[in-house]
């Protein structure tokens, strides 16, 4: 393989002193992508990269392929109100799923078409919530993958646009009161303040819990309810119970496992002025409330339980004391979700608990007076659900969604009268699922800790052959079986693909988050080079046939492991990462991921972050694999600049032929996106992996 020509790129002398030592930063010129150096240099990294993608073989078939297999569609779980049904649903034709609405004569139409608004794919649906009476819908868009939500309100039954757009909702939630409780639609929910409001710099921070009455002027009418004076990166969450009366609010500074809760009892407060009473506060935990229909509060928490468990309380004294256990901790499984099943035709009501056992979901039965277990929800094989959904005014019926490493999302329904789960609704589209299998190997890490990991490969025996091993290891995120066309077009065509569990998600409840994070960072990456060598042990693989993959956190991952074990891999792909992890607080939403990661202007947690900052330790005349960057202009979670950055610091510095690359998309960002730019990008992406594992497509 000959040497790429790699465009130039100045190495300037630039160096930070920061806590002892100097930092240096050669590529910081690249971090400004308007000025016309940055620009050329784009230019040309898109030239090249065009010109070594098109010749990579096979890269059409797969395309198609991965395009066949995404015909599946989604299926997205019903949300009732009453008798009106909302879900999302993709045919094999769509772009984006499309929002419909089901009446209570079994009429289906189309409310929110992403395509219909934008007929080029770069708006998307970001959230909805109808209200308790779903007659009003609220829903959120945003375009070109900024993921700036503008939150708009629908009547349902006329389909017409009745308010908004309402700027700044990003990560907004809505919490609508019912129509008996005021004299005008109304809800609460979370917005920014105006950027002249806000110091420079600080305009994606500073939010706030406002009152909003449909068809005012948000910017003049709402009143602000919460968030006066508080942390700045603080996200917020709002709901309101089914009869109106009890409101909570949450307070999460930034992404920390731990938030503040507050409840206020809307009958004896105005909805204006509600009198938030503490439930958590400067609690090291994370803990979530709910006012039943039986005037319960149920309490999830992972207080005293880092697994979780279920307590219930009277609202009316919420206080930690006061809390009685319901549903215990299991010692081997986390607890995901729960519903209630009260209807009046039960001999007994009954409470469905979600739990996730070593990343396998299952669902038990418990009786709702007392907690007691008393049966299991079917499911159809070892895979994962999605959230368990009961009609808001009770009964007898669950919904969840349930997918697998061969199975595309589907809908199970659970009757509590029979004990019986049946399909409710399949996925729209009709696909030749290739012939593979999974299996859940567990192996040891550096500090002695088990880890566990799904492989999926064809069913013929182990044996070396092209790899793909793929984590993420942050921020509480469990890595589940899931329907995947590009995971099944890379094993039908021969190769393996691994998933490890790696410490820093939640497959295995809080403490393992906890040992994945801060100053505990590097369990991650030995969690990564230990499953890397126990595929390699077992037969699976090679280091000459192996790649890794990784996203955003995951990018983080990539980088480190091709800076750290360069001999271990033959190819990575890296995309939308986290690299310079010196300067990472001050672009994107940097800041409120510091209560992840740790700060550098913070002495002992720089020495953390330095110690592993992938860009900071590409070294010259190291042979390391090849590498692919993904980079979307729009990304506003992860700014570009960490891979312009070590891209050309790698480029620079190896001693290999292999080529290290930088694709870069317009008009998307870190989220949703049209299915024909995820069909391109997977190919690509496993087009440049199959090339240089040597898997033959």
């Amino acid at each position: 393989m000959t040497r790429p020509a790699y465009p130039p790129a100045q190495r300037q002398n630039v160096t930070d002193e920061l806590h002892g030592h100097g930092v240096p930063d050669p590529y910081r010129w690249l971090e400004d992508p308007d000025i016309d150096e940055t620009k050329r240099w784009l230019a040309a990294q898109d030239d090249l990269f065009k010109q070594l993608a098109d010749a990579l073989p096979g890269q059409r078939r797969l395309r198609e392929r991965i395009k066949e297999l995404l015909g599946a569609g989604h299926i997205g779980t019903p949300v009732w109100r009453g008798e009106r049904r909302f879900f999302m649903r993709r045919t094999a034709e769509q772009e984006h799923a499309v929002l419909y609405l089901v009446e209570p004569d079994g009429t289906e139409r189309a409310l929110l078409d992403p395509m219909e608004i934008d007929p080029a794919g770069t708006t998307t649906l970001d959230a909805w919530q109808p209200d308790k009476e779903g007659r009003l819908l609220a829903y959120q868009l945003s375009k070109g993958g900024d993921e700036e939500s503008l939150l708009y309100v629908m009547d349902v039954t006329t389909g017409d646009r009745v308010d908004g757009p309402i700027e700044r909702c990003r990560y907004s939630a809505v919490a609508w009161l019912p129509a008996a409780v005021v004299d005008q639609a109304s809800f609460y929910y979370v917005r920014r303040l105006p950027p002249d409001a806000v110091p420079d710099g600080e305009e994606q921070y500073h939010r706030r819990v406002y009152l909003h009455r449909v068809g005012s002027d948000a910017e003049t009418d709402d009143v602000l309810i919460f968030g006066a004076g508080l942390e700045k990166t603080n996200y917020y969450g709002v709901g309101v119970n089914r009869d109106g009366r009890w409101l909570t609010v949450s307070s999460y500074r930034g992404t920390a496992p731990r938030n503040d809760l507050w409840l206020a009892d809307l009958r004896a407060s105005p909805l204006d002025a509600p009198a938030l009473t503490a439930v958590q506060e400067d609690v090291d935990a994370h803990t979530g409330l709910h006012v039943g229909r039986d005037g319960r509060a149920y309490v999830f928490t992972d207080r005293d339980a880092p697994r979780g468990r279920l307590c219930v309380t009277d609202p009316v004294d919420p206080a930690y004391e006061t809390w009685r256990e319901l549903v215990p901790e299991d010692p081997e499984a986390v607890l995901s979700d729960f519903a209630i099943l009260d209807g009046a035709e039960l001999d007994r009501s009954v409470l469905l608990v979600g739990w996730v056992r070593h990343a396998i979901s299952e669902i038990s039965v418990h009786d709702l007076a007392t907690g007691e277990r008393i049966g299991d929800v079917p499911t159809p094989g070892l895979g994962s659900i999605g959230g368990i959904i009961e009609r808001p005014e009770g009964g007898h019926e669950a919904w969840f969604g349930y997918t697998d490493n061969v199975t595309p999302g589907s809908i199970r329904r659970y009757d509590a009268r029979t004990g019986e789960t049946t399909l409710w609704a399949a996925a729209p589209g009709t696909v030749e699922i290739p012939d593979v299998e999974t299996r859940q190997l567990t192996y040891t890490s550096a500090d002695g800790t088990q880890v566990r990991m799904l492989v999926v490969a064809r069913p013929d025996g182990i044996g070396p052959r092209p790899t793909i091993l793929y984590g993420y290891g942050g921020f509480n995120v469990s890595l589940t079986p899931a329907y995947s066309a590009s995971i099944l077009a890379w094993v039908e065509a021969g190769g393996g693909y691994a998933i490890a569990n790696l410490r820093g998600g939640n497959e295995e409840g809080e403490e393992w988050h906890r040992a994945g994070m801060l100053k505990h960072k590097q369990n991650v990456f030995d969690d990564f080079y230990a499953a890397a060598a126990a595929l390699i042990d077992q037969g699976w693989t090679t280091p000459s046939q192996l790649g890794i993959s990784g996203g955003s956190n995951g990018g983080l991952l990539v980088g480190a492991a091709v800076t750290q074990r360069p001999e271990m891999f033959r190819a990575a792909v890296c995309s939308a990462p986290l690299l310079d992890m010196v300067r990472y607080e001050r672009f994107g939403l940097g800041q409120t991921w510091n209560v992840e990661y740790g700060s550098a202007d913070d002495p002992e947690q720089f020495e953390w972050l330095y110690a592993y900052s992938p860009y900071h330790h590409v070294r010259d005349d190291v042979a390391y694999p090849a590498v692919l960057f993904t980079t979307f202009d729009s990304d506003t979670r992860v700014d570009p600049l960490h891979a312009r950055k070590m891209c050309a610091a790698l480029q620079h510095a190896t001693a290999s032929d292999l080529p290290i690359l930088l694709r870069n998309e317009t008009e998307v960002g870190h989220g949703a996106r049209a299915v024909s730019r995820s069909v391109d990008l997977s190919a690509d992406t496993l087009a440049f992996l199959a090339a240089h594992t040597g898997l033959t497509l």
